[in-house]
C-alpha cells in the first residue's frame, strides 16, 4: 500500500470491537488506521452470551489473559451443553461435550459404538460417556488442569455480552482504534458505487476506503446502502423471536449451557459469575411474545415478581454476499442462525479471521472476495444444516410446533445424505469425509447429535453374551476410571474462582 488504508467499522458491540481489536493486533506494522464509530443510543442486544472453544483462540492471538477479562465479564466457564427434553421420553438428555486432545483414546470407541448399536445391539452411546467434557460437566469441573497434566483441554465460556464489549472497546482504544462517538444519519458514496464516507447527525463526515457494518439486524450499509441482498431461513428454522429473564446466580456454579425444550421453542440457562442469564427462543408463529413471557416466568417461579422481560425479534439466515465492494458486514449485520449451539461469536470471529487472511493474500484488495463469500456462505449454510438436525429429529407431540419442525422436509442435500448414511447404517465418518464439511461440525460431534437423541433402529430381540470383543467396544468400568483418574487433575470452578 502506498497510502494508508483507512478502516471504518459502523458499530460497536461485542462483533465491531472484536474487529476493531484483531485488525489492530494482526495489522500493526502495516499502514492501517482503524476508526469505529458507534451510537451512545443504541444498546448491545446481547443478554448474556455463550461460546464455542474459538473464542479460546481469540484472547490468545490478542495475548490477554484469562485473569485480566474473565472477572469484568462475569464469565464462567463451558465444555459441555446439556440438551433436556428434546426428544420426548426416549431420553430425558443428553450431552454435546466440547472436544479435547484428550478424546484420542475414547472417540473411536463412541464411533464404534454407534455403528454397533445401529446394528441393533443393546450398547452404550451416550456422548458424555465418551468425552472428557462429559466428565468434568458432571463434576462441575473448571477445565483447567494441574501443570503436570499432559493434555490441551477446549473449553468456551459463558460471559456478560455487554461487559466483554465495553472490555474489548477499551482493550482496542489502547491499540490505537480511534472511538467516535456519533450516530450516522446518511452514507455517501461514489460514482462506482462504493462507500466513500459516513456523515453523523452532527455534521461530522468520516471517510474511509474500507467500511465494516456491525449496525445489526439493521445492516444500514451492505443491505440498505448497497442493496445486498438478505437470504432467509425462515424455512429451514422457524424460531424467530425471544424473551429473556435473568435470575440470581446459582449456587453450584456449572461448567455447561443448559437448552430446554419448552411448548414451541426452548429455553437457555447461562451460568454467569452475578446472575443467571434466562432465555425462551420460539417461533412467534405457534406462540404470541406474552403467552412466550408467561411460560417462561412460570418455569422460573417469576410469575409473581416484577422483574422486567427483555424481548427481542430475530433475523435467520444470512447475506448473500457478506463482503460487497469496499464493505464487509459481520455480526448481526452479515446473518445470524439461532443461538441452539452458540455459534454466534464464532462465525463473527471466524469471518474476521478469514477476511484477515484473504485480505492480506490478495495485497489489500478484493481479489479473492468471490472466494471468501463462497467460504462465509457454506460456514452459515453446514452451521444452519446442524441446528436444523436438532428440530428435525426430535420427538416431542405436545404441540403443533415440534411436529411441524419434524416434518419439515426443507432440508439440504448435505443433511439429506447424512442421514441417509446413518439411517441405512452407512459409514457416517466416510460421509462427513466425502463432503468435506468436517471443519464445521467433526464427525464426534455429528455422533453427539444423532446418539444423543437415540436414533437407532429398535433393540435386536437376540444379543450376543459378549459385546467386548477386539476392546473396541464401550467398557464402563474402564473408561469411567480412566476419565475419573484424569478428573483428580481439575477443580470445582467455584472453588477455583474463590482462590483466584
Amino acid at each position: 500500500m502506498t497510502q494508508p488504508l483507512r478502516i471504518v467499522i459502523a458499530g460497536g458491540g461485542t462483533a465491531g470491537w472484536m474487529a476493531a481489536n484483531l485488525f489492530a493486533n494482526i495489522w500493526k506494522n502495516s499502514p492501517v488506521e482503524i476508526s469505529l464509530i458507534e451510537s451512545e443510543d443504541i444498546g448491545t442486544i446481547g443478554v448474556g452470551e455463550g461460546s464455542t472453544p474459538t473464542l479460546k483462540r481469540f484472547f490468545q492471538t490478542l495475548s490477554i489473559a484469562e485473569h485480566e477479562w474473565m472477572p469484568q465479564c462475569q464469565a464462567t466457564y463451558k465444555v459441555n451443553i446439556k440438551f433436556n427434553g428434546w426428544n420426548g421420553d426416549v431420553h430425558a438428555s443428553y450431552s454435546h461435550p466440547f472436544i479435547s486432545q484428550l478424546d484420542v483414546f475414547s472417540e473411536r470407541a463412541f464411533h464404534i459404538n454407534a455403528l454397533t448399536r445401529r446394528l441393533g445391539l443393546n450398547v452404550e452411546t451416550r456422548p458424555e460417556k465418551f468425552l472428557m467434557a462429559g466428565y468434568l460437566a458432571k463434576k462441575q469441573l473448571a477445565p483447567i488442569p494441574s501443570h503436570n497434566f499432559p493434555f490441551a483441554i477446549e473449553y468456551g465460556y459463558h460471559f456478560d455480552s455487554m461487559k466483554l464489549g465495553q472490555f474489548l472497546r477499551n482493550f482496542g482504544k489502547k491499540l490505537g482504534v480511534k472511538h467516535i462517538i456519533g450516530n450516522i444519519e446518511s452514507v455517501e458514496t461514489h460514482a462506482n458505487g462504493e462507500i466513500s464516507a459516513l456523515t453523523c447527525t452532527d455534521g461530522r463526515r468520516i471517510e474511509g476506503n474500507l467500511f465494516v457494518d456491525c449496525t445489526g439486524f439493521n445492516s444500514l450499509l451492505l443491505q440498505k446502502t448497497l442493496g445486498v441482498k438478505f437470504n432467509a431461513f425462515g424455512k429451514n428454522l422457524f424460531n424467530d423471536a425471544a424473551v429473556v429473564l435473568p435470575t440470581a446466580p446459582l449456587q453450584t456454579m456449572p461448567v455447561e449451557t443448559e437448552s430446554t425444550a419448552m411448548s414451541n421453542g426452548w429455553c437457555w440457562q447461562i451460568p454467569l459469575r452475578n446472575r443467571t442469564g434466562n432465555g425462551y427462543v420460539y417461533s412467534q408463529q405457534y406462540q404470541s411474545k406474552e403467552d412466550a413471557e408467561r411460560e417462561l416466568r412460570q418455569r422460573l417461579n417469576l410469575l409473581d415478581c416484577d422483574v422486567e422481560a427483555k424481548h427481542l425479534k430475530m433475523r435467520v439466515g444470512q447475506c448473500e454476499k457478506h463482503w460487497h465492494k469496499n464493505c464487509l458486514a459481520l455480526g448481526l449485520a452479515q446473518g445470524f442462525i439461532e443461538p441452539l449451539e452458540a455459534t454466534a461469536l464464532h462465525l463473527v470471529q471466524v469471518s474476521i479471521e478469514m477476511f484477515i487472511d484473504t485480505f492480506t493474500k490478495g495485497h489489500f484488495s478484493a481479489q479473492y472476495q468471490d472466494t471468501y463469500n463462497k467460504d462465509i456462505s457454506e460456514r452459515f449454510e453446514r452451521i444452519r444444516d446442524y441446528i436444523v438436525c436438532h428440530y428435525k429429529l426430535n420427538g416431542k407431540r405436545d404441540s403443533q410446533y415440534w411436529v411441524d419442525n419434524r416434518d419439515n422436509m426443507h432440508l439440504s442435500e448435505s443433511l439429506l445424505s447424512l442421514l441417509d448414511v446413518w439411517y441405512r447404517k452407512g459409514d457416517i465418518v466416510e460421509e462427513i469425509k466425502r463432503q468435506g464439511i468436517g471443519k464445521h461440525f467433526s464427525t464426534t460431534s455429528w455422533h453427539c447429535l444423532l446418539a444423543g437423541y437415540g436414533v437407532f433402529p429398535p433393540i435386536a430381540l437376540q444379543q450376543p453374551d459378549s459385546l467386548k470383543e477386539k476392546g473396541d467396544l464401550f467398557e464402563e468400568n474402564k473408561l469411567a476410571s480412566f476419565f475419573s483418574r484424569c478428573s483428580l487433575n481439575f477443580e470445582k470452578q467455584k472453588l477455583l474462582f474463590q482462590i483466584a
